[in-house]
């Protein structure tokens, strides 16, 4: 049976330095930057993909030791498993691995890790289950973390045609403090409107004007300009 440091030395075969110094300032890893304190390896992410469909039989005992790596890759890597996972596993199991996100819900702490893992797990277990209530819990979080996890998550239903998720909590995080959570919800606003231009546009009309302007310019994006410079005006 394969561990989780064989998969770990097999990651740092593939390490780049280079690479890892542009992914660290990509992801804001020096002090003071939201992901302050993570360690790159410099491995590409198409590279991570292979790895994940190579090893999808790893048990989740060690795909969890390497979601606690200091290695973003790492932790990038074991949730490439989970969603893999989830997508072929039946209903104790995939409760299973939803409970072991969570757990380990910390060490999912950058933007890229939210947005590669929470709408492939948390969405379509609130979906199938019918239950939301975890993604409010998340909403109120004070992780900036796990309030773009519950946020994310919500594609899963606008992909859908259910969008009162995701409006409900841009609502709620109308006033939120932190960027990455406006863009995550502009972003979100958006695909609403490529989908349906009407629901957003009532949307805008309401809240336009308390909006932060990040999460604004995304939800505009697609829209007619004249609109666009309504709203952006407003």
């Amino acid at each position: 049976m394969v561990k989780a440091k064989e998969v770990l030395v097999a990651l740092e075969r593939l390490a780049d330095p280079d690479k890892a110094a542009q992914a660290a300032a990509y992801f804001k890893a020096q002090p003071g930057g939201y992901g302050a304190g993570d360690v790159f390896l410099g491995v590409r992410v198409p590279e991570l993909r292979r790895l994940a469909r190579a090893q999808r039989t790893l048990p989740l005992a060690e795909v969890q030791k390497l979601l606690r790596s200091p290695y973003h890759e790492a932790r990038l890597l074991a949730l490439l498993l989970l969603v893999e996972r989830y997508r072929r596993a039946g209903g104790k199991e995939k409760e299973e691995i939803v409970d072991l996100y969570l757990q380990n819900k910390d060490s999912v702490n950058n933007w890229d890790l939210v947005d590669s893992s929470a709408p492939h797990l948390l969405g379509p277990y609130s979906w199938e289950s019918g239950d939301q209530r975890l993604l409010g819990e998340l909403a109120a979080s004070s992780s900036l973390w796990e309030r773009r996890m519950a946020v994310m998550a919500t594609f899963y239903f606008i992909r859908r045609g259910e969008f009162e998720p995701t409006l409900r909590l841009a609502r709620k995080l109308l006033t939120d403090p932190e960027e990455l959570v406006h863009k995550a919800v502009g972003w979100l606003l958006r695909e609403i409107g490529k989908r349906d231009e009407e629901t957003l546009v009532a949307f805008l009309e309401e809240n336009a004007a308390r909006m932060p302007r990040p999460m604004l310019r995304y939800a505009t994006e697609k829209l007619p300009a004249e609109a666009r410079r309504r709203f952006l005006e407003a």
